[in-house]
């Protein structure tokens, strides 16, 4: 039996033997990349075998057996690390929804799995929060460009809003107010038109900022008493 014994399975034989023929490598060198001084390179038994983030091969060190899985888990660990470090800057600019998030790992080929693994460490950590988002969302725009209920909706849907957390972003909100807000210095500078060209020009102003028919009949009339009418009177020397 080739030196087995005449107790041993034939299974068992195969193993002991395998096992003699298969080496497990060892670190034999660990050495930060001259370019890239946040990924290490990884040298198993004096050869170049793979290189992984610096926070990922912390746990390393020379002398360090590495087995098959130990390498696959590094490999693993690595491109996590990696998708995280992206997502990270790419929330650095400004809030982003989930959505948007794994949208933006996917465009980078980034695994599956580990774009849930991602996904889940940063809602776990808070940044990522859709409700808080959405509501972000909507303040920036009543403070900068004022939208009406289909237009929030419109693009809170295409961050990959859910209806439900829309509604409680957009809840209390003051169309009417918004709407008076977003157009009245276009209203100004329409002033000189007739009622019926002013009307339709604020009109379809306020219809493309995603305003319902009936708050966009309310303001363009609230608007022409307080702009066009004065104007009107002032034309005619009154």
């Amino acid at each position: 039996m080739g030196g087995c014994g005449l107790l041993t399975t034939a299974s068992f034989c195969f193993w002991a033997m395998a096992r003699q023929g298969h080496k497990v490598p060892k670190i034999t060198k660990l050495q930060a990349q001259k370019k890239r001084k946040n990924r290490v390179n990884v040298y198993l038994d004096g050869t170049y075998s793979f290189s992984v983030q610096a926070i990922v091969g912390l746990s390393l060190k020379v002398g360090q057996e590495l087995s098959d899985e130990a390498i696959t888990d590094l490999k693993h660990a690595d491109t996590f690390e990696i998708a995280h470090n992206r997502s990270l800057h790419f929330l650095s600019f400004r809030p982003r929804s989930r959505f948007e998030v794994e949208k933006y790992l996917r465009g980078k080929e980034t695994d599956p799995e580990i774009i849930a693994e991602v996904s889940s460490r940063l809602l776990g950590a808070g940044l990522l929060d859709d409700v808080a988002f959405a509501r972000s969302w909507v303040e920036n725009r009543e403070t900068f460009r004022p939208r009406g209920s289909w237009g929030l909706r419109y693009e809170l849907r295409q961050k990959g809003i859910t209806d439900d957390t829309i509604a409680e972003a957009l809840e209390g909100m003051d169309f009417a107010n918004s709407a008076y807000r977003a157009a009245m210095r276009r209203a100004g500078r329409l002033a000189h038109l007739d009622r019926r060209a002013f009307q339709r020009r604020i009109g379809d102003f306020l219809k493309r900022r995603g305003f319902s028919y009936g708050v966009i009949r309310s303001v363009v009339d609230h608007l022409w008493d307080e702009f066009g009418e004065a104007a009107e009177d002032r034309s005619l020397g009154h």
